[in-house]
């Protein structure tokens, strides 16, 4: 940081949208965890494993929910969703990139004269835009990322290291002699305010396009294969695959390490556990999970004997 970003508590919480308990002319200059935090620190509490911290943590002040009953000694700011709070408090005490200076676009970046490309954009450097790309305003393109071909990048996007959108997706027809490519002939749209983790890789379709509805998160090296459609306002973690031509309504949240097979239809509101491989259709909102706990091998071999008989 090229220097110090200080705040009141009174002017965090106008920001935030929360409110003050204790001295609102308390100056914070950070943000950090429960249990590292210092002096001028401001932190959070929102989990109740972490309780015990409050007795010993160093901080000024510390974000809670609305009915958390305070201790003597703290300054609070209070809100109905702490981690919102939270979230946009580190918005503030960010530190800016110097390899990645806002809306410059890198002289390495190589971008096809077919594309289009906003206002208020940035592109970081080794950045690849093929042809028939189009990036809408305040978009973030991090470095080594690329749109292969016919790419749509909404507004107020962002597109971490390493990753690939609009690569050809996995279409083969076999033959006698041997697999016949099946060219991929659609596109990708990404809508606006989505956010691509770092090493993420999505394909456009094969005839029709692939799909990113607004305000979806993924994190790092998920892979969306061609022709999903993925709805609105989904959240989906690391190391998770979707296959191909699966439509997936809005609000869905997946667990690490889990993932959908082909062809599938998934209805609004469905959170998936982690390591969970879904199969078939839901038509259901709903929590769904598929985990085997680990065992040793001994005892894994009793339990699948029990599962098959039961199945």
């Amino acid at each position: 940081m090229s220097e110090e970003k200080s705040f009141t508590l009174a002017e965090l919480a106008e920001y935030s949208n929360s409110r003050v308990i204790g001295n609102g002319n308390a100056v914070v200059n950070n943000l950090a965890s429960i249990q590292k935090s210092n002096p001028n620190s401001i932190t959070f509490l929102t989990n109740s494993k972490y309780t015990n911290f409050l007795k010993t943590t160093k901080a000024i002040a510390v974000v809670v929910h609305n009915e958390f009953e305070i201790e003597e000694g703290l300054n609070y700011l209070k809100s109905d969703n702490p981690y919102a709070v939270f979230a946009k408090l580190s918005a503030l005490f960010k530190k800016p990139s110097h390899d990645l200076d806002n809306h410059i676009i890198h002289p390495s970046a190589v971008i096809s004269s077919s594309s289009k490309i906003g206002n208020n954009v940035t592109i970081g450097a080794n950045v690849v835009i093929g042809p028939g790309c189009t990036v809408e305003d305040d978009v973030v393109i991090k470095s080594n990322s690329s749109l292969v071909q016919d790419v749509f990048i909404g507004k107020n996007s962002i597109i971490h290291n390493n990753s690939i959108l609009g690569s050809d997706g996995f279409g083969y027809a076999p033959s006698k002699d041997g697999y016949i490519k099946i060219e991929q002939l659609g596109g990708l749209i990404i809508k606006s305010n989505v956010e691509i983790g770092a090493g993420c890789t999505i394909d456009r379709g094969a005839l029709d396009d692939t799909e990113i509805h607004d305000g979806v998160k993924l994190d790092n090296q998920v892979h969306i294969a061609h022709n999903v459609i993925l709805g609105a306002n989904s959240a989906i973690a690391a190391s998770c695959a979707i296959a191909g031509s699966t439509t997936i309504g809005k609000n869905l949240q997946m667990g690490g390490l889990s993932g959908i097979l082909g062809h599938l239809s998934i209805c609004d509101d469905v959170s998936i556990g982690a390591h969970t491989l879904i199969t078939k259709n839901i038509k259901k909102s709903g929590n769904y999970i598929g985990i085997m706990p680990a065992q040793n091998q001994k005892d894994w071999a009793k339990s699948s004997i029990f599962i098959k008989n039961r199945g």
